[in-house]
């Protein structure tokens, strides 16, 4: 009686396990292709960083191109999750946060469409969909922050601000004068709060 109740146990420990393996790859995944990109990570490199062999991949996925849509669905869940989940969470705080220096100097723990979305948009289907999937959701938590009684209505201007936000740091990243580069994000952020100012919605930045 004891054999059989103990072989349950067993199993759970194994899928549990195997989850566990999983989403260390996919962690892993996350930090190496916002440092190095996508095209620029081989999965030998992936599996090292996940503390893996190489030949542990293909029990987990299919191909890298299935680890590159599960890793950026789970990066844009993780920053919806994440930002929504501080203390006094506003838009205005969003907007200083994501263009502030810090961030840009950190894209390997920072915004994966800020990393990643040239490579996104050459990547198969399979990625660009949970990209679309994992970006709406975000906007449609801002555009619920923006107009809570009617977060439809704001969806336009909630997409121009994640396009505005995201083009600004890029185009800080790739600059070489540092002076420049952080005039970009203070005159980004000011452009930002003037979009949502200007917005018909009466919309509560804090």
């Amino acid at each position: 009686m004891s054999f059989d109740t103990g072989r349950p146990r067993v199993a759970r420990y194994g899928k549990e396990h195997k989850e566990a393996t999983r989403r260390r790859i996919v962690e892993a995944a996350g930090r190496r292709f916002k440092r190095d990109g996508i095209d620029g990570s081989g999965i030998a490199a992936l599996m090292a960083d996940a503390g893996l062999t190489n030949g542990a991949f293909y029990a987990h996925f299919d191909s890298k191109d299935d680890l590159v849509a599960t890793t950026v669905a789970d990066q844009l869940r993780e920053q919806r999750e994440t930002y929504w989940q501080r203390p006094g969470a506003g838009v205005e705080q969003l907007v200083r946060e994501y263009l502030s220096v810090r961030h840009r100097d950190d894209p390997e723990h920072g915004c994966p469409s800020a990393a990643l979305l040239d490579e996104i948009g050459r990547c198969p289907t399979s990625t660009k969909q949970a990209y679309t999937e994992g970006m709406l959701s975000i906007a449609d938590e801002i555009a619920s922050g923006l107009a809570p009684d009617d977060p439809e209505s704001a969806r336009a201007t909630t997409l121009s601000l994640f396009a505005l936000l995201i083009g600004t740091l890029q185009l800080s990243r790739a600059l070489a004068d540092r002076q420049l580069a952080d005039e970009v994000l203070e005159q980004g952020i000011e452009n930002a709060l003037a979009l949502l100012s200007d917005t018909p919605h009466h919309i509560d930045l804090t």
